[in-house]
Order: structure tokens, then C-alpha cells, then sequence
């Protein structure tokens, strides 16, 4: 053996181009590789956070103020970099580039399905950005698949881990219209397991730590067909070239290619090495606040031995763009678009520099590896450290709730096989192309996917069944999602997100099966401690934390009544009543709506008011849109007012006996006592009953809102009172330089916020009246300056966001809408940017800054061009850059042009 030491010599001196400039084909970097190559690879993921039971995220408050942490990542990082800012000196916009037409980047799928339902506009930006790069790029995208739901791939079974790749492979497919060239391994996790599950999948390559390579060496040729291995377990491989791995348990076959290396037929996946320092650096310090001090730090790394081509390749989570480390999108986009090409470097992804430089070294890898546990995988099952809280808190849990999940696993494997073979020709071939139904649930998919699957017609149950089963397996492999092992505790939201996947698995194996596996799970959970003295153990966070959040029809159904109290536009109306067989029968469906994952079905409804009470009594159908699982259910709901409300819920047993129950309950209303209405909805229903504790968080919240603001408007005026009443000893105050009463600033902002609001909704409602919105804005810009002189502090997120969406939509129809007075428009238009100025509430204008720079060079400055020597027409244009530098856009080029 060669120690490292004596491996060919890696100076750090910079590698000098040479590049034609006729960049005919031979010196052209994108079609021969000729120079050095850049590439900054982003894994793009977030744990999914769905709650199991509506597919849907709920608030999360510790992520406030946006809804949820997908939403405040979103905003911070996958957003700016679909629209990162290239700035001159001055701050302003000198270009927007997608970032993700140069990153090499993998998006975990189930971030991809939040980003297609939450912001499409960004969902889109980065499938052009994969297609951009693959036309530049000679066909070679920069998107890479990702095993599914994150799971540790040398943990996973061999099913497991080829259901992974299939369906990470098959979702990357669907979006990005080609197949994956490379895949990412969550934790770069790997074993030659995973590696022999790749290859069989046609994945040609993947991405890896310098410390999870053992030992390397040339390739074999004619002329050295036994070259020496080099080690390099110490995070020494050299990580500016591909290396190609082979499968070790296939036999050999050795034969000469055309360059005189021996290559053999055994199956082989070629692997990137990141720049382990470089990487540490864009996570652990400052280098990417700076692009030249970045571009500086990847020229560290160029090797001058004269070799024809290198690749300086890095690799980090994306998130540290933008969500971690504030504003390095902007460090990005600048180098992607001006440091890089000013140093010659050409920026690729892998898979275009593998099409250029076939790996001429092979690999061997450590055992059991991942990019960020010292100790194999010990981190996804054992207590090795990692993760720990400075040595605080231990990981005990961990083996625990590792062998709990393995052990439920292979419990799922037989309800499913034993139950899946009944009705699937190939049931684990159906949990593969299940994929397909988890990317479009809509009826004709799903009976497409049954169809091809079946082994016989199924019947409605049976169907329920056949997709009961599929989704028992979809939560089975949730709930290996690695973020439940990857912190210091088990209580923490990732490892009960876990375990509520795996109470969906249970829950679905015992309405398929009947089978009863909860008992020795929760057994099981009680051996993994927690450190929380409050918790204890596993089981306990199970019980505390899991079966608590577990949902069913009912609390659907409570739901839907309660909330249905707040959304009937005329409440003391009866309709519908069902009070025969034939009236019912010629009755269509009055109401139809989704909660959540369920489709609601509203089949009757009646509503009254007796006093201070309100009653409403309902018949509905729910259908799930995951399982097609059903419940028709009766309800009945009483609010006493405030936050008092009452509901029972119960099956549906006939006409006749629905008839009867509403009359008896709307019969005990009329008495005026809500003792008596409750009383008769006991002997109706029974002892359960649901509250607005019971509903769903989100209508909970706008519930509590709306129950609020009779309050908060008698506050409103009350505060407004006091303003009104100090507002000479408020000026006083301020004129004088003394400390302001805090009840009387309080009583300030808020009246001010107040009325800045509402004359913010009126503008909305007024827009296209001009009279009237120049009349909102005069207002708005008198309020901002008694707030100025007084010093307030305008809290109003929902005038801000109105602001901002009004802007935006002004600005748009500035610049398509032909038939609008320009002159107008564009004034009205300024003084709204000035306002929100004035306001201080800081308005974010990136939404319009977009749009007139998308518009700047397609439209504005063309107009500007060719309108020069016409007075009227070049006055216009001038208006249009005075709104561009409103909107700190670089317009000085064309401005000048016109001077």
C-alpha cells in the first residue's frame, strides 16, 4: 500500500485557462472538458410536517409570523433564490437570476408537493431552471431525484430502500420530464447495499463526504493492470475528479476500452466527492456573505499539476442560502453570474461534467457511511453523541425506538402481504407504482391504478381496502423519516411526527385486519427513555402526544358543524328540511366543501335562534379523499354564545329517525333554556360531545377571531376616545422631548393603526374609482404624518399585505393594460410607494420589483429606444424609470440615453 502522502502532488496554485476564442468544439468547455469547473450543489429538504390525518400542515406557532416552517423557510430561501438580487453600489436591481439554473440541486419530493400547492409561481421557476440548464448543458438538467421521505438508506430493508428509489425516481419523472441521472442519499448515508439498489435502478451517480471513501486508485490498464490503492480514509481523496465504484459481490470480467484502461463488466456507480473544507466553510463561517471572498476560497482548491480539466465541487444543505445565512442568495447570484466567468471558470453540475470527464479512478467506500455522524449511521440508532445537546442530554431513546419502528414494520409486511395478495396481482409491485395515486388522487387516477393492480373488480369495500392497505405502507415508510432520530430528544416535533405516522399505520392495519398491534408497540416505546422528567419514556409521549392528535369522522364532522354556524350566510333560515321520503328524494345535495382531506357532503341543514341560543342541525356525508373511507353522520349544535358551544355527533340511521331528532331538539329550543336543549341532545345522541376545543387549529383560531371582535371593537372605540380626547397633551409631550404616558402611545398606535386599516380596505374595495382612491390615499398620507409626529408604531400586517398586493396589481395593469390612462395610473401609483414609505410599515416591494424588471428589458426600455426625438412619448418613458428607481431598479443606462 501508498500512504496519501505519496499520491500525485495537489498543489493549491491556481490553474491557468487557455480558451479559444473562436470557442469552436474542441476548446469549448460545455462540449470537452478543457479548464476548471464549479459546482455548488443544494440539498433543498424540510421533515414533512403534515399532519397524518388531514394531509394538510397546521400552524405552527414557534414559526410565527408565518403559518408554518415551510412557509417561513419558503420566504426566506426558496423564494430569493428563484428571484435572487444582483445589486449595484447604489442597492438597486441590476438583474434577478433563478439561482437554480446553477445550483446542482435535489428537492426533497415532499417539499416539491408543498412548494406545487403553495406557491406555483416558484414551483414553476425551478422547473424552467432545470430546463434551462439542460439546454445550456447539452442535456444534462441540474435537478437530482432524492430518496423519498428521507430515509437512512443502510437502516432501510431491501424492500424499503428500493420503494425509495422508485418513488423518488417516479416523482422527479413526473415533474421534471425526464428520468434522474443522479439521486441524492438522505445524510449521504450508504452502504454497498444501497449502492447494488442504485445501480439495479439506473442510477448513474451520486454525491458523498471526502470521509466516507476508504481507499483509491487509477484505474487498471493495459500497461498498469494492478495499480497501487492509495488510502484516503481520512478524508484525503482528492475531490476535484469522478471516481467510479464497483459492486463487490459480482464477479470480475476484465477487458482493454479504446483509452487502454481495463474495464469489466461488474455493475459500477460513479461517485462525486464534495470539498469537505470548502463545505464546511459555506455552512460554519462567513465565506458566502462575500462572493469574491467565496469565488477566492473555490480558487483555493484549484490544483495546479496541469491536468486538462477539474471540478471544484461543494455541497451543502440550501437552506443556508437565504434561511440560515441571510441574503447569501444575492452572494450566489453574483457569482454563479459574474465572480465565476470573470475567473474562466465554467459553472456545470455533475451530470454534464461526468458526460465530459468519464471518472479514470476507482473507489472503495467505507462499510456503513453518512456525511454527518462520525459513527457510521450510530446517529439514526444509537446514543454515539451526535446530536447531543453539549453533552447535556443523552440518546438512549434511540436503539428503543428503532427496534420499536423495525419491529412494526415487519408486523405491516404481513397484514399487508396476507391481506394485499387478496386483492393486488403483485402487492409489493402496487406499493411501488402507488406513487402515482400519492401525485394525483382523483378518481379516475386511482381507478386507473386499481384497474392495472387488481386481482379481481374490486368491490367499494374492497377498494377502501386496496387503499387502506397502500396507505398503511405509505406511513409505515413516514415513519422512518430521519429527522425523528436526528436531535438530542425524542419528545421534540420530529420524533412525534414520527410516531403519528406510525399511529396511522396501526390504525389502518386494525380497520383492514382487525389486528391489534398498538399494545406491543407502545411495549416497546416504554424502553426508549425520554429526557423530559415530564414525559419518561416513549410510551408516554405516545399517549401525551400522539393518540391525543389522533382524528376520526367525528371530529370531522364536529368540526364541520361547529364551523358551519360562521359560514351559513343566512343563519335563521330553514332550508332544506327532509320532511318526507319524497321531498328528500327530489332534493339535489344542498352543500358541498372540502375539509381538509375530506369531502363534505352537506345533504341537510337547519338553523335557528332563540334568544342568545343558536341551534343548527345537520345530515352529511364525509368521504375521505385518501382512503375513500365514508361515514354518514347526523349533528346536532348548540352555541350558547361566547365561546360556549355544544355538539354531538351520531350515525346516520334513516330519514324517519333524523326527522324525528331535529324535531325534538328545535321542540326543546323553543323553550328558551339551553338546560333543556342540552338535556334533549343527551338522550339523542349520548354522553360525547365536542367544543371548540375540538376544532381543527386554523377555524379554531378565526373563530376565536371572530368571537373576539365585538370586544375588540368596543376597545377600538375606547382607545379611539382617549386619542381623541389627548391628543393636544400627546403633541405636548413630544413637543417637549418628555416620556410619553405608555397608556396614552398605546392609546396612539392604536386608534392610528385603526384607521390606517380600515382606510386601507376601502382603497382596496375603491381602486378603480379614482376618485375615491385618490381621496384613501390623501387620508393615508395625512395618517402617516400624525403617526410620524406622534411617533407611533403602525402594527397592521394585514394593511401591509394589502398594500403590497395593491402596489403589485396598480403596476401590472400599468404595464398591460393598454386602455388605462397612463398618466393617472402611474401618478396613482407612485404616491401609493411613497405612502407605504411614509407609513413605515415596511412594505416589501420584491413582488413589484420583479414584474417591472421582467417587463424593463422586453417593453420599457424598447419603447425608450425607439420613442427618442418624440417629446410626448419620451416624457412617458421618463416616468417609467423614475418608477423603476422608486422601485430600486437600475435603470441609469437607458436614463442617460435620454438626459
Amino acid at each position: 500500500m501508498t500512504s496519501a502522502a505519496q499520491m500525485p502532488a495537489n498543489s493549491g496554485s491556481t490553474l491557468t485557462l487557455h480558451s479559444d476564442p473562436n470557442n469552436t468544439k474542441e476548446t469549448d468547455p460545455l462540449r470537452k472538458a478543457n479548464g476548471v469547473y464549479v459546482t455548488v450543489h443544494g440539498h433543498f429538504y424540510q421533515p414533512p410536517r403534515e399532519n397524518p390525518y388531514l394531509d394538510a400542515i397546521e400552524r405552527q406557532p414557534s414559526a410565527a409570523p408565518f403559518h408554518d416552517w415551510n412557509e417561513r423557510i419558503h420566504w426566506e430561501c426558496y423564494r430569493p433564490n428563484a428571484f435572487a438580487r444582483v445589486l449595484n453600489d447604489r442597492g438597486e436591481v441590476v438583474e434577478i437570476v433563478n439561482n437554480y439554473e446553477y445550483f446542482s440541486f435535489n428537492i426533497g419530493p415532499t417539499l416539491m408537493s408543498w412548494l406545487e400547492r403553495y406557491d406555483v409561481e416558484v414551483y414553476q421557476r425551478i422547473l424552467e431552471a432545470d430546463a434551462k440548464s439542460s439546454d445550456r448543458l447539452y442535456g444534462h438538467g441540474n435537478a437530482i431525484a432524492q430518496v423519498y421521505n428521507h430515509i437512512i438508506m443502510p437502516l432501510a430493508n431491501e424492500r424499503d430502500k428500493y420503494t425509495q428509489i422508485r418513488w423518488g425516481k417516479e416523482d422527479f419523472r413526473s415533474r421534471f420530464g425526464r428520468d434522474p441521472e443522479g439521486i441524492w442519499l438522505a445524510e449521504t448515508g450508504v452502504d454497498y447495499a444501497t449502492l447494488e439498489a442504485l445501480v439495479a435502478e439506473g442510477i448513474r451517480f451520486i454525491i458523498l463526504a471526502p470521509s466516507q471513501a476508504l481507499r483509491c486508485r487509477p484505474l487498471p490498464t493495459q500497461d498498469h493492470p494492478n495499480p497501487e490503492w492509495y488510502e484516503v480514509g481520512g478524508s484525503q481523496i482528492d475531490p476535484t475528479r469522478p471516481y467510479r465504484c464497483y459492486l463487490k459481490a459480482s464477479q470480475e470480467s476484465k477487458e482493454t476500452n479504446d483509452q487502454g484502461q481495463m474495464t469489466n463488466d461488474k455493475p459500477y456507480i460513479d461517485i462525486f466527492f464534495y470539498d469537505g473544507p470548502i463545505s464546511r466553510d459555506m455552512g460554519f463561517s462567513d465565506v458566502v456573505y462575500n462572493s469574491s471572498r467565496f469565488a477566492g476560497r473555490i480558487g483555493s482548491a484549484v490544483r495546479g499539476d496541469h491536468r486538462p480539466a477539474q471540478l471544484i465541487s461543494v455541497a451543502t444543505d440550501g437552506e443556508t442560502f437565504g434561511h440560515h445565512k441571510k441574503g447569501t442568495e444575492k452572494t450566489l447570484a453574483f457569482a454563479f453570474t459574474k465572480e465565476f466567468p470573470q475567473h474562466g471558470w465554467t459553472v456545470t453540475n455533475f451530470a454534464h461534467y461526468l458526460s465530459l470527464n468519464s471518472p479514470d479512478w476507482e473507489v472503495e467506500l467505507k462499510s456503513v457511511t453518512a456525511w454527518s455522524c462520525a459513527h457510521g449511521v450510530d446517529r439514526w440508532q444509537d446514543d454515539c453523541g451526535c446530536g447531543g445537546e453539549g453533552g447535556v442530554w443523552h440518546q438512549k431513546w434511540r436503539r428503543p425506538l428503532r427496534d420499536a419502528l423495525n419491529w412494526l414494520r415487519d408486523q405491516l409486511t404481513e397484514v399487508y402481504e396476507e391481506n394485499g395478495r387478496q386483492l393486488f396481482r403483485d402487492p409489493w409491485l402496487a406499493r411501488d407504482e402507488y406513487i402515482q395515486v400519492m401525485r394525483d388522487r382523483s378518481a379516475a387516477n386511482v381507478n386507473r391504478f386499481l384497474s392495472r393492480h387488481q386481482t379481481h373488480k374490486l368491490t367499494a369495500i374492497e377498494q377502501v381496502d386496496a387503499l387502506r392497505l397502500l396507505e398503511m405502507q405509505r406511513h409505515a415508510l413516514l415513519m422512518f423519516t430521519s429527522c425523528g432520530w436526528f436531535f438530542e430528544e425524542i419528545s421534540r416535533p420530529e420524533g412525534t411526527q414520527i410516531l403519528r405516522y406510525a399511529a396511522r399505520a396501526l390504525e389502518l392495519a386494525g380497520d383492514v385486519a382487525g389486528v391489534q398491534l398498538e399494545k406491543g408497540f407502545v411495549k416497546r416505546l416504554g424502553l426508549a427513555p425520554s429526557n423530559v422528567e415530564h414525559f419518561k419514556h416513549g410510551a408516554e409521549i405516545y399517549r401525551q402526544l400522539v393518540l391525543t392528535a389522533q382524528l376520526g369522522f367525528k371530529q370531522v364532522a364536529a368540526h364541520y358543524a361547529i364551523t358551519s354556524l360562521f359560514k351559513h350566510q343566512k343563519p335563521a333560515e330553514t332550508h332544506n328540511s327532509l320532511a318526507t321520503k319524497d321531498a328528500a328524494d327530489k332534493q339535489p345535495q344542498r352543500y358541498h366543501k372540502r375539509v381538509y382531506c375530506y369531502a363534505a357532503n352537506e345533504l341537510d341543514y337547519q338553523l335557528q335562534r332563540m334568544g342568545s341560543l343558536t341551534l343548527a342541525v345537520g345530515n352529511l356525508k364525509l368521504v375521505s379523499e385518501i382512503t375513500w373511507e365514508s361515514e354518514h353522520l347526523v349533528f346536532a349544535v348548540l352555541h350558547l354564545g361566547g365561546w360556549d358551544f355544544h355538539c354531538c355527533i351520531q350515525q346516520f340511521t334513516g330519514r324517519l329517525d333524523y326527522s324525528q331528532l331535529k324535531e325534538k331538539l328545535f321542540v326543546a329550543l323553543q323553550q328558551a333554556s339551553a338546560a333543556q336543549t342540552i338535556l334533549a341532545m343527551t338522550q339523542l345522541f349520548g354522553e360525547e360531545t365536542f367544543s371548540l376545543q375540538n376544532l381543527f387549529a386554523e377555524e379554531r383560531h378565526r373563530i376565536m377571531r371572530l368571537l373576539s371582535q365585538e370586544t375588540l371593537t368596543r376597545l377600538g372605540q375606547l382607545y379611539n376616545q382617549v386619542y381623541r380626547d389627548n391628543y393636544g397633551v400627546l403633541m405636548a409631550f413630544h413637543r417637549d422631548e418628555l416620556a410619553v404616558p405608555p397608556e396614552l402611545q398605546v392609546a396612539a398606535d392604536i386608534a392610528l393603526g385603526h384607521r390606517c386599516l380600515m382606510t386601507l380596505r376601502s382603497l382596496e374595495q375603491d381602486i378603480a374609482d379614482p376618485q375615491k382612491s385618490w381621496n384613501h390615499i390623501v387620508e393615508l398620507e395625512a395618517i402617516a404624518t400624525e403617526a410620524k409626529h406622534l411617533r407611533c408604531r403602525l402594527n397592521i400586517p394585514d394593511g401591509k399585505q394589502i398594500l403590497e398586493q395593491l402596489i403589485a396589481r396598480s403596476l401590472w395593469q400599468l404595464l398591460h393594460d393598454a386602455n388605462g390612462s397612463f398618466n393617472a395610473d402611474i401618478q396613482q401609483l407612485e404616491r401609493l410607494i411613497d405612502v407605504g414609505d411614509q407609513l413605515n410599515i415596511d412594505i416589501s416591494l420584491q413582488r413589484s420589483q420583479e414584474l417591472y424588471f421582467s417587463c424593463l428589458h422586453s417593453q420599457i426600455i424598447p419603447l425608450c429606444i425607439t420613442t427618442l426625438g418624440n417629446e410626448e412619448d419620451t416624457h412617458q418613458c421618463r416616468q417609467l424609470l423614475k418608477l423603476g428607481q422608486k422601485l430600486a431598479v437600475d435603470v441609469s443606462m437607458i436614463s442617460n440615453q435620454l438626459a
